[in-house]
């Protein structure tokens, strides 16, 4: 299993970036009649965090999972970074040309796991 960073183009700034979670969504109620008492804290999926980044990024995060999907997987490592998961060194090389090919100098991978 290879993990891998993603690094896109900002829009506002033209540094590459990398989406963390920063802290979980949290979610609450409002009732009419009474006042409750609940919260509920999530952290978000890979993809649901990858589609927050819209418009922050030089690229639509829709099609950029679409392309991942076909050779791996987006997973959130540790409950904060944003990692693709790979099969091996293949996979590796043929997401890392794919990515080049649909979004030229914008989406990047760095693997954070050694290639097998």
């Amino acid at each position: 299993m290879v993990r891998c960073k993603l690094w896109f183009r900002c829009a506002a700034v033209g540094d590459a970036v990398a989406p963390v979670l920063v802290s979980p969504a949290v979610i609450g109620w409002v009732a009419k009649e009474r006042q409750v008492d609940l919260v509920i804290e999530r952290a978000f999926k890979g993809e649901e965090l990858l589609r927050r980044m819209k418009g922050w990024i030089t690229v639509d995060p829709d099609e950029v999972i679409e392309v991942i999907r076909s050779r791996g997987r987006l997973k959130l490592l540790d409950e904060r970074e944003l990692v693709v998961e790979l099969e091996g060194r293949e996979a590796f090389d043929g997401l890392s040309e794919a990515l080049a090919q649909r979004f030229p100098g914008r989406v990047d991978l760095e693997p954070v796991t050694p290639l097998e």
